[in-house]
């Protein structure tokens, strides 16, 4: 697997830093990490683990974890070590910082905005090249739930892949072959129509319907229709889902909401590290 702090430390550092090593005094200093604005924290571990990379000799501190809430001014990490390592160090760890925590904020503000029903926001696979399991996890700091972190581990049919002139029975056979010789994969089929829906529900092993960018009154049909035929199904909402919109959406019934915008739209989050006496 590739390593992306390791990654990002060499497109930064590349030869080496050479304003630290020209222009700062090789001697220990402190300094902080900390939020210039209300946030849910995430990649705190990961901007521990940079200073780390950079020089081995570096303490660090951490003082709110991935996942706690903050306010203008709280310290999320504290580090102790030589200052030209600090200084060199700075600007990925808080690239790392400011990225991750503006998914898990986004994320945590989605998750209040569908509290009191059973649905859940998921991410997708809209990530940053190389980041995918770091965003993932600052999903899951701002209280989100995990969608399939690759194309290996869950098997979901969508319109292209239908549109391959795949019938149903062929479908059917499909899903038995994947059951028999992966057992541990589960099955979801993208529906862009009620009628679709109706038709998956007719086949058996399937585990999650997507109800791709359907309208409220079709979400509310899909649920009951599903409820009555193959209550065992669950079901995602997906599809230009935002702020304004998701509360309807959860209202519905659906299980799931996906949200691709939690890594591909977050805003970053202001952060900066002030070197202490």
């Amino acid at each position: 697997m590739h390593d992306p702090i390791a990654l990002a430390l060499a497109e930064d550092l590349g030869s080496g830093d050479v304003t630290a090593e020209f222009f700062v005094e090789r001697r220990l200093g402190k300094a902080r990490l900390f939020a210039k604005e209300a946030a849910v924290a995430a990649g705190v571990e990961t901007a521990a683990e940079v200073f780390r990379r950079v020089d081995s000799t570096t303490k660090t501190t951490i003082v709110r974890p991935s996942g706690s809430p903050l306010e203008t001014g709280d310290t999320v990490l504290e580090i102790e070590g030589p200052l030209p390592s600090l200084l060199s160090a700075e600007r990925v760890a808080l690239n790392f910082l400011q990225h991750l925590s503006g998914i898990a904020t986004l994320t945590a503000r989605f998750v209040a905005a569908v509290a009191g029903t059973k649905a859940r926001i998921l991410d997708t696979r809209k990530t940053v090249p190389c980041l995918r399991s770091l965003e993932k996890a600052a999903v899951l700091s701002g209280g989100g739930t995990n969608h399939r972190m690759g194309l290996y581990d869950m098997a979901m049919v969508k319109d292209n892949h239908l549109a391959t002139g795949t019938t149903p029975q062929q479908l059917q056979a499909a899903i038995y072959r994947l059951r028999s010789e992966r057992p541990g994969v589960r099955v979801e089929l993208e529906a862009d129509t009620l009628v679709q829906v109706a038709q998956f529900l007719e086949l058996r092993d399937v585990d999650v319907i997507l109800l791709d960018n359907m309208p409220l009154e079709a979400l509310l049909t899909a649920v009951d229709m599903t409820a009555k035929r193959s209550p065992n199904v669950l079901l995602e909402a997906s599809g230009g889902v935002t702020l304004e919109t998701v509360a309807a959406i959860a209202g519905t019934g659906v299980d799931f909401i996906s949200v691709g915008a939690l890594t591909h739209s977050a805003r970053a989050i202001d952060f900066s590290m002030e070197l202490l006496e």
